[in-house]
Order: structure tokens, then C-alpha cells, then sequence
């Protein structure tokens, strides 16, 4: 069996142009002979490609040819092509100089018809699909991926693919306000009580996770987080709204506006409840303080816990020297904690001072009870430095709201731990990280075909 496929264009005049793109030949029926094979499918895709561009480009220089003032065809000055990369193959796009029209006296003597819309040498579809795979996966993987499945030509690689992402990213960032000040808020308390009923409380849990920093320079911070709207009130039934976000906190110069950018696309208002929780981090407060007129800063009990399991292990070593004073440090602990459930900070303040003194009488003589005053000094100074944002976590249980990020955990491995690769010696620079991180979120959260579809109005068209 013998196929011949062709492409057939049909112009705005009727006019016909054919053109064979593919020629098939089968013998005997087997299930590796079924079909095309991908080289074929490969083939097929890079000469229709061809084809199409050089008929789309033909018919658009021809409607352009003609002066839009007095109808006169402009004069060509050089021929030139330009090489453009897209999905299906690199297409040499026709990119012609022509002279400008002698009735218009001013201007410059020639000019490109192509610039209109030809804008770069990568189509917007190869670019999205290079920027949402190395999104999500090593920028080697995402080159080995595209060549094997698609036309897309030798000329593609990791590095090509790192640029191409970076720079999308570079887009985003351009595009992001001026940084938000403090206690700087829109509207008025009179409008913002005129404003319409809100949805439900908005959550933001926002945690830290650290990457390999590049030339062997230790790590650096990435801070991460989710923001959760608890339910819509039109219709109370559908899936809570989360989205997810991230920066590298010495190098992103805009924090602030990139959370509040981010609460604003999930339809946050004014006179919306919106409650941050975090790990009590100098930094991270700073991120979200003075961001909500009507916004709750706590302090959330997974970080409290995660502190006094530690200092109970630390106290097992205690126990085997000092039995009954590792068992009473132990029991304080364990009433320190009860204490901060129900948001009783000045008596757990007033517990770990107690402790710290009991301890320091004999911690020159024991090692294990010098490394548990240390870990409890420690304790003491993170809950002070906290107090003003402790809650009655016990209150806030018993009435269904959240008392700890530990849904941000999941968030950190998603957004940070997955692509950055903790476990193995992938280094990073502050802008490299920070770039990914933005393009890393936008597919996390399914936005970035809208982002692309902002800057290109005819990418995939919304089904209607």
C-alpha cells in the first residue's frame, strides 16, 4: 500500500496551492507497521508547518503591499528571511525590506511590513511549552522531551530552554506594581463597608524551605506559602480556592505587592476576614503585616509543637543522668505546652523563666541539662518575641478554624522541594531560583495560559 498526503491552501481569490508533504509505503500489517511511527508523524508535522507559514506570510505581505494612503505598491528594497522556532520544526519566516511610499515625505526610507507581528524568534507556543516544562521538570529533561516527541530540531537544549523560561518570568516580574507600603490600604472604612458581603475568611500559611546556593556558597531562604479561601458565597458547595506562591526573600525587591496580587486574583476585599499564619519568622512578618485593613496575624501551633518535641528529646538525655530532674523538666514542658493551647502566654513565659533558672544551677556539671537550658533560653526568647500573636488555639479548634500551616508543608515540598531537588547537589543563584519560582507557581495554580493568552490575545482561544 502506497498513501500520498498533501496540503491543499485555498487563498481569498480561490486559488488552490498544493503541496506534497508526505509519501507512505506498507507491506505486510504488523503492530509496529500500524499507522504512522513518530518519525513519520514528525515528518508530517514539519512540512506542514512549512507550508502553512509560507502561505500565511505570502498572503499577509500581499495584503500589505499596497500603500494604505494612496493604494501605490511599495518598491522592495532586499529580500531577507527570519528563522523562527516553533513546536513543529524551525520555519525560515520571508522578512522583506520594502521602500516607503513617495507620497509619504517623512519617516525612514525603508521598513519591515513583518514588524507588525512578528515579535521574536521563538513561536508563543514552543515558548509556553518550554516555560511550563521547565516549570515542573530539570531544563535537560524538558529539551531531551521536546526533541523526542515533536519536530522541534537539534538547535534545542537546556540552556536555550533556562533562557527562554527566565525570560517569560522577567516578563511577569515587569508587569507586577510598585511595592505596596505599609499601612497603606484602598478606600475608606466607609467604603469598605458599603462594599458587597465577602466569601468566606482567606488562610495564608506561609513557611520556609532552603535550596544549595551555586559556587558552593552554603544555601539560601525561599519563602513559600498557600492562601486558601474557606468557602464562595454564591455558591457555598464548590472546592475551596487555593493558590500557591513564592519568592527568594534577598532578591525579590516587591513582596508585598506579589501576596497582595495574589489575594486580589482570589477576589479578596476589604472588609474580608484574612488570617496569616506563619512560623514567627522576622522576615515573614514583614511580608505580611499591614498588608489588610481587617487581617489577624498568629502565630501557628505546628512550629510551637515542632520547638517543645525537640526540647523533650533533648531531655531523654537528662533523664539517664538525672533521672528525676530530667522527669520534672520534662512534666514543665509538657505544662508549658498546655498552657500555650489555650493561649495562656504570660504564665508559660513566667514557666520557662522558672525553668531556665532551676536549670542553670547545675548546667556547668551536666552536659545534657546545659543543652536543654540553651534549647529552652531559645524557646523562651521565640515566645516572647511572639507573644502578640499567640491565640487560644484551643477556642480557635473547637471552632473549626486553623491553627497551623502544616498545610503550607505540603506546599513547600511542592512548589520548592520538587523542583529545586534538596536531596541532590543542584545549585542555584538568588535570581535563577526566584525567576523559577514565579513560573513555577503560575503552572501550579493553571494561570499561566491566561498569562500567555494577556500577551498573545489569539493563543488557544477559551472554548466556548
Amino acid at each position: 500500500m502506497n498513501l500520498r498526503v498533501e496540503v491543499v491552501s485555498m487563498g481569498a481569490d480561490g486559488i488552490e496551492q498544493r503541496r506534497q508533504v508526505l509519501s507512505l509505503e506498507r507491506q505486510e500489517l504488523a503492530m509496529e507497521t500500524l499507522g504512522m511511527s513518530l518519525v513519520e508523524s514528525k515528518a508530517l508535522l514539519e512540512s506542514v508547518q512549512d507550508f502553512m507559514v509560507a502561505q500565511q506570510v505570502a498572503e499577509d505581505l500581499e495584503r500589505r503591499r499596497a500603500c494604505s494612503h494612496c493604494g501605490r505598491r511599495h518598491a522592495m528594497k532586499d529580500f531577507g528571511t527570519t528563522l523562527v522556532k516553533t513546536l513543529f520544526g524551525p520555519v525560515n519566516v520571508p522578512n522583506p525590506r520594502w521602500h516607503r511610499c513617495p507620497c509619504q515625505p517623512e519617516g525612514p526610507q525603508t521598513f519591515r511590513p513583518t514588524n507588525t507581528w512578528l515579535q521574536g524568534t521563538t513561536s508563543a507556543e514552543m515558548l509556553y511549552m518550554e516555560t511550563k516544562w521547565a516549570s515542573l521538570i530539570p531544563f535537560a529533561k524538558v529539551a531531551d522531551l521536546l526533541k523526542e516527541v515533536l519536530p522541534v530540531g537539534n538547535s534545542v537544549h537546556g540552556e536555550t530552554v533556562r533562557k527562554h523560561m527566565q525570560a517569560t518570568a522577567e516578563r511577569m516580574e515587569q508587569e507586577l506594581g510598585e511595592e505596596r507600603q505599609m499601612n497603606q490600604y484602598e478606600g475608606s472604612e466607609s467604603g469598605w463597608e458599603q462594599q458587597p458581603l465577602p466569601d468566606g475568611p482567606i488562610t495564608v500559611g506561609i513557611d520556609g524551605g532552603y535550596v544549595r546556593a551555586a559556587h558552593k556558597q552554603g544555601c539560601f531562604e525561599v519563602i513559600a506559602g498557600k492562601s486558601v479561601v474557606a468557602f464562595r458565597r454564591e455558591d457555598v458547595d464548590e472546592a475551596p480556592s487555593a493558590k500557591c506562591f513564592g519568592f527568594v526573600q534577598t532578591y525579590d525587591e516587591k513582596p508585598r505587592r506579589r501576596l497582595w496580587e495574589l489575594l486580589k486574583s482570589q477576589g479578596m476585599q476589604e472588609n474580608q476576614q484574612v488570617v496569616f499564619m506563619s512560623d514567627g519568622g522576622e522576615d515573614v512578618r514583614r511580608v505580611q503585616q499591614y498588608l489588610h485593613p481587617f487581617s489577624e496575624h498568629l502565630l501557628d501551633w505546628f512550629h510551637i509543637t515542632m520547638r517543645l518535641t525537640v526540647l523533650q528529646q533533648q531531655t531523654k538525655g537528662l533523664q539517664q543522668e538525672r533521672p528525676a530532674t530530667g522527669a520534672d523538666v520534662a512534666k514543665q514542658l509538657e505544662s508549658i505546652k498546655h498552657l500555650l493551647w489555650h493561649g495562656n502566654t504570660p504564665e508559660a513565659l513566667e514557666r520557662l523563666t522558672s525553668l531556665s533558672i532551676d536549670l542553670s544551677l547545675f548546667r556547668e556539671h551536666s552536659a545534657p541539662a546545659a543543652k536543654v537550658a540553651n534549647g529552652v533560653a531559645d524557646f523562651e526568647t521565640y515566645i516572647r518575641n511572639n507573644s502578640e500573636f499567640i491565640p487560644n488555639f484551643g477556642d480557635r479548634w473547637r471552632q473549626g478554624e486553623r491553627i497551623s500551616t502544616a498545610f503550607v508543608e505540603s506546599t513547600i515540598n511542592q512548589v520548592v522541594s520538587r523542583r529545586f531537588v534538596k536531596k541532590q547537589q543542584m545549585q542555584w543563584t538568588l535570581r535563577g531560583a526566584h525567576l523559577l519560582l514565579q513560573t513555577r507557581t503560575r503552572v501550579l495554580n493553571n494561570e499561566l495560559e491566561a498569562t500567555f493568552r494577556q500577551w498573545y490575545p489569539r493563543f488557544r482561544p477559551k472554548a466556548a
